[in-house]
């Protein structure tokens, strides 16, 4: 009888003071605990230096904190934008855990497909956001992915289509591209040439950036040099803009030479706002991995086919952000 009391006042002291600690000054509110074997999903992205995937990934974390009875989720990324390898391998460590889903942002769209390939093979569902994985290196080896993302072709034009309104027909510009292997690189800047096509402006420079800031930078600065006459630089990402903006203030140009981004970073709004950028495409990057999640989590429940999702993109520009 002793015993149980004890056991009982044991019981009661520790459940008070869980309840003190939760409502007295500085106590956390108690975090909602996800059931024994509710899904696990990996999601995967490219560079967690870049604000726009850690943006992914915050948005990723929010929707779990608020889905916590649903699944739960491991987020991981890559250090460099091209590291392909290692991509591959956080791939390989979540085919290891056992996921139930994996969501990838592919570095790159061909290289990733056999490691998602691997993923399917045991059983897991995968989702592709942001980067589109190739249709042919799909195709090749036999495996459907659905994409859940922007139409980055779409989003670009948009961009271009803005700048084009503050040009003349013949007006030179340039366009800094992304990786040559990505998709979203290729769509954007198929979308810059069908904005400067329909105004006849004309593209005297086109090439790789990288994705990244100082290879951006280094890149314009010799657009600069080579084609003094150049108005606009059309960069298919903000950190390559961020880059052309740098390059421009260096040469002396930055007020004579328009440049336009695309993910809608914190840094490159404040630019927008200071008239030093003219505009970005905001792809939601707080929600793309939520998109894709949600998209997962679909198909482990209904056991449905695997089909795309188009996800929103909005022009960002000086009086967007008023």
């Amino acid at each position: 009888m002793k015993t149980i009391l004890l056991k009982n006042g044991l019981t009661l002291v520790t459940g008070l003071a869980l309840a003190l600690a939760g409502c007295g000054p500085g106590g956390d509110e108690a975090k909602p605990s996800t059931p024994p074997g509710a899904p696990k999903v990996a999601l995967v992205m490219k560079s967690l230096a870049n604000e726009f995937f850690k943006t992914m990934e915050d948005g990723a974390k929010a929707h779990q904190r608020s889905h916590a009875a649903e699944y739960t989720l491991l987020a991981n990324g890559i250090k460099d934008e091209q590291d392909v390898a290692r991509q591959i391998n956080l791939i390989e460590q979540m085919i290891a855990q056992r996921v139930s889903a994996l969501v990838v942002a592919p570095a790159d769209s061909k290289a990733i497909v056999p490691a998602c390939k691997k993923a399917l093979d045991a059983g897991i569902v995968v989702v592709n956001i942001d980067n589109k994985l190739d249709a042919e290196a799909l195709k090749e080896k036999g495996i459907a992915i659905p994409f859940v993302g922007p139409d980055n072709r779409k989003g670009a034009r948009l961009a271009g289509e803005y700048l084009a309104k503050s040009l003349k027909a013949g007006d030179p510009v340039a366009i800094l591209e992304g990786l040559p292997t990505a998709f979203n690189g290729i769509q954007r800047k198929l979308g810059f040439e069908d904005a400067a096509k329909a105004a006849n402006l004309q593209i005297v420079s086109s090439q790789s950036g990288r994705w990244e800031m100082a290879k951006g930078e280094q890149v314009a600065a010799a657009m600069i040099q080579e084609h003094p006459e150049l108005k606009a630089i059309l960069c298919a990402n903000d950190n390559m803009a961020l880059g052309a903006v740098a390059a421009l203030k260096a040469a002396g140009k930055l007020a004579g030479v328009k440049v336009v981004g695309f993910d809608n970073i914190q840094a490159v709004r404040a630019l927008i706002r200071s008239g030093e950028i003219l505009c970005t495409v905001d792809q939601h990057a707080d929600q793309i991995a939520a998109y894709g999640i949600e998209h997962a989590l679909s198909i482990l429940k209904t056991k449905g086919a695997p089909a795309d999702k188009e996800t929103p993109v909005d022009l960002i520009t000086a009086e967007t952000l008023k």
